[in-house]
């Protein structure tokens, strides 16, 4: 159960920070912004934003935008050649130095997404979540979260579940500043990328059953 502090800043202060951090982010950023947007089409032409739909706050779907870092390569039957062939050395670039989320912000100002909350995942990972997995979107997705400061890409899905809902349990202002700042220093020294096994996170499979 959230306290009642917690409870306030979520039902009257999140919203209205987000859309005030958001916007002054956008302003600030918008040079850096225009020339990412300006390489991407350069080194790997149109599109420059990557969109697709992922689930948000109360299951609700949304299309988040990220710039585009893999080609569009394809093989001899027009299927598209794995992650890691297609992402190319300015894709890796652009991830390392999280560059490639930018646009969500955008996605913030909207109302899609939070600056903190659980990350927004792929729509048919849904009848995949048993009860518990389901608990993280009892709150907006977010830019960053408390997984993404706790391991990002080389955590199992399980721990970065119970770290989705125990964020959605113990939201508090102080709580999401400090996930900030430490999702600052995890972008400087470009820790937890990758999984160890494939260049983004592995697909979610679903949790076994005992």
């Amino acid at each position: 159960m959230n306290n009642s502090k917690g409870s306030f800043y979520r039902r009257l202060i999140k919203r209205e920070m987000d859309v005030v951090l958001s916007f002054i982010a956008i302003v600030i950023l918008s040079l850096p912004l225009l020339i990412v947007a300006i390489l991407v089409k350069v080194k790997l032409g149109s599109p420059v934003l990557f969109k697709q739909q992922r689930l948000g706050y109360n299951n609700k779907v949304f299309r988040m935008y990220k710039f585009r870092t893999m080609t569009d390569e394809r093989d001899e039957k027009g299927e598209l050649f794995p992650d890691n062939i297609r992402l190319t050395k300015f894709g890796r670039i652009l991830r390392s130095t999280s560059l490639d989320e930018l646009p969500e912000l955008f996605n913030i100002l909207k109302g899609d997404m939070s600056i903190v909350g659980p990350r927004p995942l792929f729509v048919h990972y849904l009848p995949l979540y048993n009860d518990f997995q389901k608990r993280r979107h009892e709150v907006r997705p977010g830019l960053t979260g408390l997984a993404q400061v706790n391991g990002r890409n080389t955590i199992c899905w399980e721990d970065r579940f119970i770290l989705d809902v125990n964020y959605v349990d113990n939201i508090s202002f102080f709580g999401d500043c400090k996930i900030i700042l430490l999702t600052f220093k995890k972008v400087l020294i470009r820790e937890g990328i990758n999984s160890e096994t494939a260049v983004t996170m592995e697909q979610f499979q679903g949790t076994k059953k005992e």
